[in-house]
């Protein structure tokens, strides 16, 4: 299970109250263009796209996976670049082995991953804050690294970015 429907609704509703909940997107746009050209991609998701702010940034039409997006919501198909930003903290702990064994799925060829590791300055609609999970990046890439190989991995003490490849499959 990639999220349950509780909280999928409290996503749902924290989208249509803040305008700034799943917009940025957009501010790693260099990156992603850098990326698809490195590893010549020609078809790049957006997986907890949010309100699509990759996209717009982009301006061209990519993949856009986000269960509490009405539009966005249906299972991904892979994607040679798969860019997933500011979504895995967010991450009901109970899924976060499934989401990221899905992130493997759809990953053809590369990923690009940035994850915050501090408490959000937003909370839910319950009251709680909305970055699920809050572990150092050594953490996170214990867990990466069971499904990808690393390809570059930046961090400080409130986030990383992680640049990587689909493991190669066993022929």
């Amino acid at each position: 299970m990639l999220i349950t429907e509780h909280y999928r609704n409290l996503n749902a509703q924290k989208h249509k109250e803040s305008e700034k909940y799943g917009s940025y997107g957009g501010h790693i746009v260099t990156q992603v263009r850098e990326l698809a050209r490195r590893f010549s991609a020609t078809t790049i998701l957006d997986y907890g796209c949010g309100k699509r702010s990759l996209e717009k940034a982009l301006g061209f039409a990519i993949s856009n996976y986000d269960p509490a997006i009405p539009g966005c919501e249906a299972v991904p198909e892979p994607a040679d670049l798969v860019v997933c930003m500011d979504v895995l903290e967010h991450v009901e702990p109970e899924c976060l082995d499934a989401v990221l064994d899905d992130l493997a799925r759809v990953t053809r060829i590369a990923g690009l991953l940035v994850v915050d590791c501090i408490p959000a300055k937003k909370h839910l609609p319950d009251g709680r804050n909305a970055h699920l999970i809050v572990e150092r990046p050594q953490w996170w890439l214990t867990k990466l690294l069971t499904r990808f190989d690393l390809q570059q991995f930046n961090s400080t003490d409130d986030n990383f970015m992680a640049v990587v490849r689909a493991k190669q499959k066993p022929q």
